[in-house]
Formats: structure tokens, sequence, C-alpha cells
């Protein structure tokens, strides 16, 4: 599973951060970004929830 965050629809919360930090980090413009390239199998469901958390629906499952 890959994950990708829309800086444009993104407004820094943190709620992304909080849920899974071993996935997301806030970056020096205030808003989240990915840490990994590839969501490890024990840290699916932490990136599901941070999708399902987000207020503005900037964080995106990617479907290659």
């Amino acid at each position: 599973m890959k994950v990708k965050v829309n800086q444009e629809a993104c407004i820094g919360c943190g709620a992304c951060t909080s849920i899974a930090e071993e996935l997301f980090q806030i970056n020096d413009e205030g808003l989240s970004e990915v840490k990994v390239e590839e969501v490890a199998a024990d840290l699916v469901e932490k990136a599901k929830e941070a999708i399902d958390s987000c207020p503005t629906g900037a964080i995106e499952e990617v479907t290659e």
C-alpha cells in the first residue's frame, strides 16, 4: 500500500501524525507529508485510520 498527501488540500492539522507518526510528518511549510515509500503491512490499519480521519480528505491511497 502507498499513500500520498495532497498538499493543496492539507491544512496541517496534525491528525495524521498523531495517528501514524511512523508514516507522516509535518514539513517546513506546516503541511503533512508521507515519510515512507511503501506502508509496511503492520501499519496499513494506521494508514487507513489516518485517511479516514483527515478533515479535508487530503490523504489518499495510491492505486497503481
